[in-house]
């Protein structure tokens, strides 16, 4: 595990998330990224994770260490303190050193972004039980490990906060050839609503942010435009993505951008929610209301 050093300039003390320091997985790229520099455009001190290698069971490829350096020089341009470290979050013993080593920097974590995941796809009569093993391992068992890393330290400090999965709309209606990466994403619904009730008193809030189709490397890569046109036999390319996830909206919306469900996040993260717990928000351009 290596640690990548960070800057720090003036913040705006005026800022919504001034005084705030958040702790997000998969940082180095995508949604990670932008929820990083939403939160620190805002004044939040930032702890950020990430593998930064791919894996096998993946069709397009991971993070780098490259991205998660960009990552940190996008956060010095802003002029925010952060601390971003390699781990995978499979392993609750790398996601706790990276919690630990953030506490000892800024003293408390008040929110927590469990947004590192993959999409993985396959039929299910043929799917390898090792693969659906690493997407419900990574994508809700990781964060089930981001947040149980944090929780001694939140709880102790007293001081409330606020915690938050990455979902999808699959969540809702599950896809065809997607069945680990549905039921992980409806799996973190349920942790959700336990996590809220049970650290509700501890005025903790906990909730979940299911998009449609996000502009990140996650969707935007050959693998998935095939999966979404296989008719083209190999050939497809952005535009037969931008089709598909046309089709499944209301709003007259090819496909969402990272910033949008960062306002989500930002809004989730910051005192303006001190009222919302255990709710699952779709941003998804309508798409969860016209499939189902």
């Amino acid at each position: 595990m290596r640690t990548i050093p960070r800057n720090q300039k003036e913040r705006n003390t005026m800022a919504r998330m001034n005084g705030k320091v958040a702790f997000i997985t998969g940082a180095a790229r995508g949604q990670g990224r932008s929820h990083c520099l939403t939160l620190a455009r805002e004044g939040a001190k930032i702890i950020g994770l990430d593998v930064c290698r791919s894996a096998d069971e993946v069709a397009y490829p991971l993070a780098t260490d490259e991205d998660l350096a960009e990552t940190g020089r996008l956060l010095d341009e802003i002029g925010a303190p952060w601390l971003l470290m390699q781990g995978d979050v499979r392993d609750i013993s790398a996601v706790q050193a990276v919690v630990d080593a953030g506490l000892e920097k800024f003293g408390q974590i008040d929110v927590v972004v469990a947004n590192a995941g993959v999409w993985t796809w396959g039929e299910t009569r043929s799917l390898p039980v090792s693969d659906w093993q690493f997407t419900i391992d990574l994508n809700l068992t990781g964060a089930f490990n981001t947040v149980r890393a944090v929780l001694p330290s939140m709880i102790d400090r007293g001081a409330g906060g606020s915690i938050m999965f990455t979902g999808s709309e699959l969540a809702f209606r599950g896809a065809a050839q997607a069945v680990a990466y549905s039921a992980s994403k409806a799996g973190l619904i349920g942790m959700m609503r336990a996590l809220a009730r049970e650290l509700a008193p501890q005025s903790i809030r906990v909730n979940s942010i299911h998009p449609s189709t996000v502009n990140t490397d996650m969707v935007t890569n050959q693998a998935t435009y095939d999966l979404f046109a296989p008719h083209k036999a190999g050939t497809a390319d952005i535009d037969d993505l931008m089709e598909a996830a046309r089709a499944m909206h209301i709003l007259p919306l090819p496909i969402l951008e990272a910033q949008d469900i960062s306002n989500a996040v930002l809004y989730l993260a910051s005192d303006e929610s001190r009222a919302v717990t255990s709710i699952s928000l779709p941003v998804d351009a309508g798409s969860t209301q016209k499939i189902g």
